[in-house]
């Protein structure tokens, strides 16, 4: 009753603001007028908020905004990436800090901090292990990927306190545990405070490097998953869609399959900070202006229509909310050019709802489905060309081809 979108908690701030109204009209000294006139808009102003975070089917308990907004939360643990590692090394540092019995049954989160080479950003990533990663069946499988890309304003954590994508995830893999994926969630903007796109701003800060490339090196050098190509996936809704059909058709063979919610096809004008330096004060700017190549470069719209014909392009899924006719209308262009390129591009129109995140979480569980399995395939089909050329004397099955199979203990 009393969370974020409560009726309780409207009542609440309606009887405050009437309470308030009352003392202004019934005091008689004037400052007590004042007052009380300045402590009701506290409720008015809270009231606006919350009636916009409720438009949006947002921030759901008051623990996921807190979280979200502050980007801490201290029950996902931290995990320092820095260093040239293995893939065993990261395993048995994994093993001494968590409970395999436990991540067997529910998956491990953590997060990280990755320092881009490329791009030269430092920033947070989230990382989720499924429980496939702790189970002996798959101890020599390496995992495809799924890259998840928020929206603006918003964070890397919103996947996990927003959308729910643990819990959603974990019931797709109780009935298909051969299709698991580790899901990495990075910050693709440096703060809530600014909308970056993903672009690669001229002369400024390298966004689509960061996320595109130094994302995927870090993630595939520590953990035990597949080298960027088709065994990864991106998705991301409002911005982060933008964001997965924008790097999707730039980095043809960085991924096998894009998912886009809600997103939009053509660039908007950009929150960056002033003077490209993070922690600058956002300033809103057209950052391809006087670039008109790169803009037309970074409008899948367009775009798409002249990637070379020889580049195999990843598979493609869309959603938009019913309400939002924009968001349709947008999404039905943007499968029609594609479909000049691939044969089948789904489209999925989510009833009563428009650019929202009631609508993306309706969407999250149908995508995960249809991604993860091409991406399953990508992933066990690399492990079985990597058997084949292994040094004779050291055989290593593939997953899924001698291993024998066991029944997985039911998810928590």
């Amino acid at each position: 009753m009393l969370e974020p979108q409560g009726t309780g908690f409207f009542l609440l701030l309606i009887v405050v603001f009437g309470g308030l109204l009352v003392w202004v009209a019934l005091a008689r000294q004037v400052v007590f007028r004042v007052l009380a006139a300045c402590l009701a808009f506290l409720p008015a102003m809270v009231f606006g908020v919350a009636a916009v975070n409720k438009f949006y089917d947002y921030y759901q308990t008051w623990g996921g905004m807190i979280n979200d907004l502050t980007g801490q939360g201290g029950s996902i643990p931290k995990y320092a990436a820095g260093g040239a590692g293995t893939n065993k090394q990261f395993d048995k540092n994994i093993g001494r800090v968590t409970s395999r019995a436990e991540d067997a049954q529910v998956g491990y989160l953590f997060q990280t901090s990755v320092a881009g080479a490329h791009s030269h950003l430092t920033r947070d990533v989230f990382v989720y292990l499924p429980p496939q990663y702790f189970q002996k069946r798959f101890r020599h499988y390496k995992f495809p990927v799924i890259e998840l890309l928020h929206g603006s304003p918003g964070g890397p954590r919103a996947w996990v306190d927003v959308m729910g994508v643990i819990p959603t995830f974990l019931s797709l893999l109780g009935t298909r545990p051969d299709d698991a994926a580790v899901l990495v969630m990075p910050d693709t903007d440096g703060g809530a405070q600014y909308g970056l796109q993903c672009l690669n701003n001229p002369g400024g800060i390298q966004d689509m490097t960061f996320v595109a490339r130094d994302v995927p090196e870090a993630i595939a050098r520590i953990a035990r998953v597949q080298p960027p190509g088709r065994a990864w996936g991106l998705a991301g809704y409002s911005e982060g869609g933008y964001c997965a059909a924008n790097i999707a058709l730039q980095d043809p063979t960085g991924y096998g399959a894009a998912g886009v919610l809600s997103g939009y096809f053509a660039p908007i004008r950009s929150q960056v900070p002033v003077g490209n330096k993070p922690g600058g004060r956002p300033l809103k700017v057209d950052v391809f202006l006087g670039h008109p190549g790169l803009q037309l470069i970074n409008t899948p719209q367009k775009y798409v229509t002249r990637v070379p014909v020889n580049d195999e392009l990843p598979a493609f899924w869309l959603a938009v909310g019913a309400e939002d006719t924009a968001d349709v209308l947008a999404a039905q262009d943007f499968r029609q050019v594609l479909q000049t390129r691939m044969v089948y591009v789904p489209l999925i129109v989510v009833p009563g709802g428009g650019h929202q995140a009631s609508v993306w979480r309706a969407a999250l569980g149908p995508m995960l489905s249809w991604m993860t399995r091409p991406l399953a395939s990508a992933a066990k089909q690399a492990d079985a060309t990597a058997a084949r050329k292994a040094p004779r004397g050291k055989p290593r099955p593939p997953h899924g081809a001698t291993l024998p199979k066991k029944t997985l203990p039911k998810k928590r």
